[in-house]
């Protein structure tokens, strides 16, 4: 590791809301870890959350959480990896030990553990991880494999849903992470989706995508009309409603569009002060069941053969990409839906 550089460009918070680039020392390479030379890292509604100090964020902190590179040295212990791969991290780090660990809940994992969010991440020149959480790809643009965990969720999403064959399901929002949960149910049991989401740039990369069945474009000043045609087209409602906008009031409504006996999953990252609302009795009379979706393990080898594939498209989802310093912008085009999905590029 002699030839490598003894610091590094970093965009560092020091606390919510305050950020600049710094240059800071390399990652302390531990025995079992690959040290990852950046060569892009995506940004994403989750990084907004994190800028406000949400979303169990703990500063001072490097972000980014969708990072991708090539490996740039190895600790002694590492057999998988060798410099020059071109690979992808799993972000999360896990105690193995704890109640849910040792319960094999790992994702509810007491000490939870992610780059990016209590962990240095992926918005600087390097980073480190440990051997077991590094993917090699292949068939993918650096740009477009910053997608990889964002669909480990969405895999993630898929498993937790478990969709009967001949599911029929209503996907609110058309994000990027949206977009790949969305076709994951289309090839993994959902007969036929309807995509619901407002009007726009989104909504045509949906469609060329092939990301649904159908789809209903919500007029930004007033859908009322939309959602009761809605309910009305769909009398018995759907087997499975995933609202995926992150707007709490979106998501009281998404309970009026489940049929009986069907699944509501709460996939959106929503602001820690949001409340909802539904009366007890429609959940039990109708036994619905209300799915949390958050996160992912265990999912980055199965999102991987999704994306290589081509069996998931992503081409067009990041359309906008940014250098570190341009950092600001990135996160001003992702609060303003500008960006589809956004990136941050090295070299």
């Amino acid at each position: 590791m002699s030839d490598l550089p003894k610091t590094m460009k970093a965009l560092v918070y020091e606390r919510p809301r305050e950020h600049s680039v710094k240059e800071i020392p390399l990652p302390v390479v531990r025995d079992n870890d690959v040290l990852v030379k950046v060569k892009a890292c995506g940004v994403c509604g989750t990084d907004l959350h994190i800028h406000e100090g949400e979303f169990i964020a703990r500063f001072p902190l490097v972000p980014g959480h969708e990072t991708v590179g090539v490996v740039a040295a190895v600790g002694k212990n590492v057999k998988q990896f060798k410099v020059g791969d071109k690979v992808c991290a799993d972000n999360s780090e896990l105690c193995g030990s704890c109640f849910y660990c040792r319960r094999g809940q790992p994702l509810l994992c007491e000490h939870f553990e992610a780059h990016g969010v209590t962990l240095p991440g992926g918005l600087a020149e390097y980073c480190a991880y440990p051997e077991e959480k590094v993917f090699e790809l292949e068939n993918l643009s650096w740009v477009d494999a910053t997608l990889l965990e964002p669909a480990s969720c969405a895999a993630h999403g898929l498993e937790k849903i478990a969709p009967k064959l001949g599911s029929t399901v209503l996907m609110i929002g058309a994000g990027p992470t949206g977009l790949v949960l969305s076709q994951l149910l289309r090839l993994n049991g959902g007969c036929h989706v309807t995509l619901a989401a407002n009007a726009g740039s989104k909504m045509a990369l949906a469609k060329k995508l092939d990301a649904a069945d159908h789809y209903i474009e919500l007029s930004r000043d007033d859908a009322s009309a939309q959602w009761a045609d809605i309910k009305q087209q769909n009398k018995y409602g759907f087997d499975i409603v995933v609202e995926a906008t992150g707007s709490a009031k979106i998501l009281e409504d998404s309970i009026n569009y489940v049929r009986r006996g069907g699944k509501l999953v709460v996939y959106g990252v929503y602001s820690d002060s949001a409340r909802v609302s539904w009366p007890p009795s429609k959940i039990f009379g109708d036994e619905i069941t209300i799915l949390g979706s958050f996160s992912e393990t265990y999912q980055f080898p199965n999102a991987i053969a999704y994306l290589c594939s081509g069996k998931v498209k992503v081409d067009g989802i990041v359309n906008k990409t940014y250098k570190l310093e341009q950092w600001q912008e990135a996160l001003d085009a992702v609060r303003d839906k500008s960006a589809i999905k956004a990136a941050i590029v090295f070299d």
